[in-house]
């Protein structure tokens, strides 16, 4: 379990640590930065794909995500009594750091420090950001002598039993980090824990529900464990759920939510869709017919019961366009979800942030977001009980 996410110069996260638990809630007012750390999870998920730096790019490049307040911001500046202002020199260079650790010496921790290119002549990518360093570690906060991997510039080094280290031959580009590029179970067992593990973290944060949304139509199906982010498989998961997942979960699910309701895939000429019954109607309903709210809450039910539980399940505002009536049920689905995953939800839904709540015999933390000149912080952690933490020097 992951116990600490860390993040610097990401937007208005100027230096943000987060305690993380079996069940994070996110909250705060818009602005707030919520968005920005749900997109910082992102970004670190595609370290592991070797895409950070395409994510970046489509985010307009390193100086559109990097944060564009001052360097530091004094005492001062935070009474009202000093202008904001930066000192007109730069002490410290340009990065983007992200990073997360577990909390025990056997979990592991990695970080990662993008910055501005080396100039490179004769080349048209010369505005691609570069990974400066990178580096995995055991136990919660990084220390030489917890290091197990290490990349600087393009040189990595891994670390034997005996703690002695060996650099790696093949020298690293600069646009790849080294949990994409890298991959020997006998030098580097950790690393390619580290990248499974990473790899393996899912994200929703929208389902189409609109007429021509995939969800509506019937769709060729093949055993589905995972529902697809925009839903095109959604008949083919709720029957996977049915046949190898837990099937009276989700007849639970969807009586929670419809008193009486029940699912049903219906497979004709080879072709997979969902039909809802409900009290008071001589027929089943199909996809197509549901109203925007119910499909995007059965979407989340095919999405949270998933038969293959993965490590991480990071959900951004799953209270959007549904009835606030669905929400309880919505958060008591997120609970169950977390009694087999690590769940981050960012939400602002004062409904769906009580049913969390109730939530007592998960281990729940909430955090609450707010900016102040410009910089997101958290409301309800004092500084002195945020998690240490430790970045890799360049």
């Amino acid at each position: 379990m992951l116990r600490t996410l860390a993040i610097a110069n990401y937007r208005s996260l100027r230096h943000l640590l987060v305690p993380l638990g079996a069940l994070t809630l996110i909250t705060g007012p818009n602005g707030s930065g919520k968005s920005s750390v749900y997109r910082a999870l992102r970004l670190l998920a595609d370290t592991a794909h070797g895409g950070v730096v395409r994510s970046l790019a489509r985010e307009g490049g390193l100086p559109s995500v990097l944060w564009a307040g001052p360097e530091e911001i004094s005492a001062a500046m935070r009474r009202g009594e000093q202008e904001v202002q930066g000192t007109g020199r730069r002490n410290a260079p340009v990065h983007l750091r992200l990073g997360f650790a577990g909390d025990g010496p056997a979990d592991f921790g990695y970080a990662i420090d993008i910055g501005l290119p080396t100039p490179v002549p004769r080349t048209l990518f010369g505005q691609d950001p570069a990974i400066k360093v990178e580096a995995v570690w055991s136990g919660p906060v990084l220390r030489p002598a917890a290091t197990l991997v290490k990349r600087k510039g393009a040189l990595l080094e891994t670390r034997d039993a005996q703690g002695r280290w060996y650099p790696v031959e093949r020298l690293l580009p600069a646009y790849a980090s080294m949990l994409a590029e890298f991959v020997d179970p006998r030098t580097a067992p950790e690393m390619l824990e580290v990248r499974e593990q990473v790899r393996a973290w899912r994200f929703y944060d929208h389902f189409r529900s609109d007429p021509e949304a995939p969800a509506r139509r019937p769709q060729i199906g093949t055993r589905t464990p995972v529902l697809g982010h925009d839903g095109a498989d959604f008949a083919a998961a709720v029957q996977t759920i049915r046949e190898i997942g837990d099937a009276e979960a989700l007849d639970a699910a969807v009586d929670d939510a419809f008193p009486g309701a029940r699912l049903e895939v219906r497979l004709q000429e080879g072709q997979f869709e969902v039909l809802m019954r409900q009290p008071g109607l001589l027929r089943p309903l199909r996809a197509a017919e549901l109203s925007d709210g119910t499909l995007r809450y059965l979407l989340w039910i095919a999405a949270l019961l998933t038969p293959r539980p993965p490590p991480l399940l990071v959900l951004n505002e799953p209270e959007a366009s549904l009835h606030p009536d669905l929400l309880p049920a919505l958060g008591r689905l997120v609970a169950q979800a977390a009694r087999a995953s690590q769940v981050v939800v960012v939400s602002h839904s004062t409904r769906l942030i009580a049913a969390l709540d109730a939530a007592a015999d998960l281990d729940l933390r909430s955090i609450v977001l707010e900016k102040e000149l410009g910089e997101t912080r958290i409301v309800n952690l004092d500084a002195l009980d945020a998690p240490a933490w430790q970045w890799p020097a360049r």
